[in-house]
């Protein structure tokens, strides 16, 4: 499985109008989950990011948000942002453009948000258009932990993240099942480690 941990810059040049980090001088990153919401997983995140009073954006699988409405409202009570991950999780390489961009409109009735990260950061040029005539802004990052990947350890994605991320950083966990023992051992670890570096975490707007 080949992936950057850290995005580079010859990829973020190519697409300018993907948003990749936040321009600030602040000591700010930004946290996004994505695939949620789980009842195991989303509850773990949430309860340790409120122990650093700490906001992030979570980007929901509509069909999720459909199967666990009380977690997805949890988030949003709670203050975090959220944003729309597609209604099946879909490969934009592999999908049609109709079947496609359908899938974000179902999703769009259960996720009230201007954001969209495509599953697997998977779009083309067509879907992305279209996408920002919905008047959605697709979100991409700048930081994978990599907790996805079954290779890795836990301490492994919370390096990722600790030796990669800086002001501004937009940084990729998943609050999925399948990523769940990598980023329940790498989170509080990260955010331990940037709380006493005097950073704090916001959510996306």
């Amino acid at each position: 499985m080949f992936y950057f941990v850290k995005m580079p810059r010859l990829i973020t040049a190519a697409f300018p109008h993907y948003v990749w980090n936040i321009e600030t001088e602040e000591k700010s990153i930004f946290l996004t989950f994505d695939d949620g919401p789980h009842p195991e997983a989303t509850t773990f995140v949430l309860d340790e990011l409120k122990k650093y009073n700490a906001n992030a954006t979570f980007f929901c699988v509509g069909k999720n948000v459909n199967l666990y409405p009380e977690v997805y409202t949890r988030i949003l009570n709670e203050g975090h942002a959220v944003g729309n991950h597609t209604f099946n999780h879909l490969n934009g390489w592999k999908t049609g453009d109709k079947k496609y961009l359908d899938d974000v409109r179902e999703a769009a009735k259960y996720i009230d948000s201007l954001l969209f990260r495509p599953p697997y950061g998977k779009l083309g040029r067509f879907k992305a258009q279209q996408i920002k005539a919905f008047g959605m802004h697709v979100v991409m990052w700048s930081v994978l932990s990599g907790d996805f990947d079954n290779s890795l350890s836990a301490e492994k994605c919370r390096d990722n993240v600790i030796l990669n991320a800086k002001e501004g950083s937009i940084v990729v966990f998943h609050d999925s099942e399948k990523s769940f023992t990598r980023m329940k051992g790498a989170l509080p670890s990260v955010l331990q480690y940037f709380s006493e570096k005097g950073f704090s975490f916001k959510s996306l707007k």
